[in-house]
């Protein structure tokens, strides 16, 4: 999807895409970032003993924004499901069961979604570290920008996966993904 079509249904009354889908694609910029200051910086001869280095980088935040591309597909479809439960019938005993069962597997998978999220979020904030260990001193206001955007990416994150929470009622599932979460948010924080 083009980033303006992309927009256009975000600010629609569709409930995909939504914040968690936003989130990828703000940690998805923040990996461009890393990239392109590792290819300014590749290419500069100033910076020839980093080469191998920069391409490292280069490659493995090119990397990273296609998986958070991925991650905004899996997001949407994510919630997508939570929608679908939530329209189930519940006239029934039955149809009400049925539909808390759809309902609880849907929500622990939009919490799932976002989590993994955070996690790639979290990454671009250590290779915007990788990259500003590069030593361009040009591209400074890149890498700050670049960290700045995983560490929003996460922040938003992780107020999907709480949302979900407040719904769900597998505390053990809750509890493991917020010990991850809380991890997560810790090393952003000391990055």
């Amino acid at each position: 999807m083009e980033l303006d079509a992309y927009l256009e249904k975000l600010a629609s009354d569709a409930p995909t895409p939504g914040g968690g889908s936003a989130a990828t694609i703000v940690a998805a910029l923040g990996a461009s970032l890393v990239a392109m200051v590792a290819r300014i910086t590749h290419k500069n001869p100033s910076f020839a003993a980093k080469n191998a280095e920069a391409a490292a980088i280069a490659e493995r935040a090119d990397a990273l924004r296609f998986e958070l591309l991925a991650a905004r597909i899996d997001d949407e479809a994510a919630y997508a499901r939570v929608v679908d439960a939530q329209a189930l019938p519940r006239t029934t005993t039955e149809e009400k069961a049925a539909r808390t069962t759809a309902l609880q597997a849907a929500l622990a998978g939009a919490a799932e979604a976002p989590l993994r999220a955070a996690e790639l979020a979290v990454r671009v904030v250590r290779m915007s570290r990788d990259a500003g260990a590069l030593g361009n001193t040009h591209l400074v206001s890149d890498v700050t920008c670049a960290a700045a955007f995983g560490r929003a990416a996460l922040e938003a994150s992780a107020a999907n996966v709480r949302i979900n929470h407040a719904y769900m009622r597998d505390a053990s599932l809750i509890a493991s993904q917020e010990g991850l979460l809380r991890a997560l948010e810790a090393e952003a924080i000391e990055s």
